[in-house]
């Protein structure tokens, strides 16, 4: 099922809704510049077989509205889209697992909508700033991207012809999968030619890179966090690197910690298995006590 979800602020979002409406709902929250096809569909499927699940376009990405510049917003108001898509939806409460800038925006959810989450799941990120200091991890000696990334995306932008885009972007995917899961170019190729189709342009938005940083120094708040949290540990991830995924559960507590060998910041065919796993086992414990605190 597609439709679209109203913020209030004049941006409309594109939504798919994907599993049977009596399962227990799961929200997707993709990071900075994604659209919801970054979530793979054979990761859509495997956990749509146990939940009703939701994958949405950020503002300035696929179908949803492009504006920025008419209508300059703050990323934490990505995080009140996501409750406008559950709105959108009639769904009171729900699961959400977010990656990337995802991981910020349900950390903002963990705070500040805590009512209307069954579970949370983020990796791929890091604490929002702020957190209590941890005497084991010092947030001054947690390592930075990987500096070839750096080097992309300072020619993130750049004008190039289709073919020289999709080779570029190819090779982005190529540094965020890491070198230990296997990494296919093709499925990267076909994942960018749909996400052009999808969208309609070639034209990567820079929206979320400009967008008002404002207001994510919150990271003490997380200490009051009582929603059963999964933060998953890629250690191959180029972008957040460990120890940020032990630092972030560290700061939440009611996190539990769980590495996927060899899981980098892509979500390439042989990643999808063991995080649908993992997501799965965390989201059955929350249904289970959710089903037995319900009056009859």
């Amino acid at each position: 099922m597609e439709t679209f979800a109203e913020t209030g602020d004049g941006y409309r979002l594109w939504v798919e809704a994907v599993g049977e409406e009596d399962l227990p709902p799961l929200l997707l929250i993709m990071g900075a510049g994604a659209g919801g096809l970054g979530w793979p569909d054979g990761l859509v499927g495997r956990l749509a077989r146990h939940h009703r699940v939701i994958r949405y376009d950020h503002r300035d990405t696929g179908r949803s509205t492009r504006a920025f510049h008419e209508r300059p917003y703050a990323i934490r108001d990505l995080a009140g889209d996501a409750v406008a898509v559950l709105d959108a939806l009639s769904i009171d409460r729900a699961h959400v697992a977010g990656m990337s800038m995802g991981g910020y925006l349900v950390q903002l959810l963990l705070l500040d909508h805590p009512e209307r989450l069954l579970s949370a799941a983020l990796w791929g990120t890091s604490v929002l700033g702020g957190a209590r200091p941890d005497p084991e991890i010092r947030d001054e000696d947690l390592p930075g991207p990987d500096p070839r990334l750096l080097a992309m995306w300072e020619e993130m932008g750049q004008e190039r012809d289709r073919e020289a885009e999709l080779r570029w972007r190819v090779e982005h995917w190529r540094l965020l999968n890491g070198g230990v899961l296997p990494f296919d170019a093709g499925e990267f190729a076909d994942l960018e030619r749909r996400v052009a189709a999808h969208s309609g342009t070639w034209t990567a938005s820079s929206a979320h890179a400009l967008a008002d940083r404002s207001g994510m120094e919150r990271g003490e708040e997380l200490a009051r966090v009582t929603v059963p949290t999964l933060v998953v540990d890629a250690p191959e991830d180029p972008v957040t690197p460990p120890p940020h995924a032990a630092r972030l559960a560290g700061a939440i507590p009611s996190a539990r910690l769980v590495t996927i060998p060899g899981l980098g910041h892509a979500l390439g065919s042989a990643a999808v298995p063991p995080l649908a796993d993992v997501l799965l086992a965390h989201t059955r414990p929350a249904d289970t006590a959710d089903t037995a605190g319900r009056t009859p």
